[in-house]
């Protein structure tokens, strides 16, 4: 099991922590940092987390293109939480490392774009902790081709950052 260890932002991180700007491009710095906001919205009720991933996504995309995106990624991350067969990890909003969960979210969207199945449906199970995945699927492929459609297409790549995670002893996380 990883030691958890706090960097000098007190943000904590374990050793699979991703320094999401140094090594991310922006489509997948988006989806990370969206994923985190809004299940961080749904987890303590708080919707000024969910106005932090409307402020971030329109500065990308501009405020036209953010609605559809909003409601894609609340479907999604709304799926993620109700499927899920344990606790999502997430870090808080300011820190600039990405967790397991929240690179497995990642590679979901990754996967789903650049049509990876047997990636996608390992990065889901793995991230749920459970096989009820469809609606999470479901979720994904939609928030997915929403992005595509305005241009944030994430690295194939960032397919196989999530993938090398799957494995439950290559994280820190119970």
């Amino acid at each position: 099991m990883s030691e958890i260890k706090t960097n000098r932002r007190s943000c904590p991180y374990d050793d699979t922590a991703l320094p999401a700007g140094e090594v991310l491009s922006a489509p997948e710095r988006l989806v990370g940092f969206g994923f985190r906001c809004w299940l961080a919205g749904y987890q303590t009720s708080d919707i000024g987390c969910w106005e932090v991933a409307w402020h971030e996504f329109s500065k990308s995309v501009g405020a036209r293109a953010a609605k559809p995106l909003m409601t894609e990624l609340a479907w999604w991350v709304r799926a993620i939480q109700d499927g899920a067969g344990r606790k999502i990890e997430i870090y808080p909003a300011p820190c600039r490392r990405f967790c397991r969960d929240e690179c497995l979210a990642i590679s979901m969207v990754a996967a789903s774009q650049h049509s990876a199945c047997p990636a996608f449906r390992s990065c889901a199970v793995a991230l749920l902790g459970s096989n009820k995945i469809e609606e999470t699927i479901d979720g994904a492929e939609c928030f997915a081709r929403s992005l595509k459609n305005v241009d944030q297409i994430l690295s194939p790549s960032s397919v196989f950052m999530g993938a090398n995670l799957v494995s439950p002893g290559l994280h820190g996380h119970s």
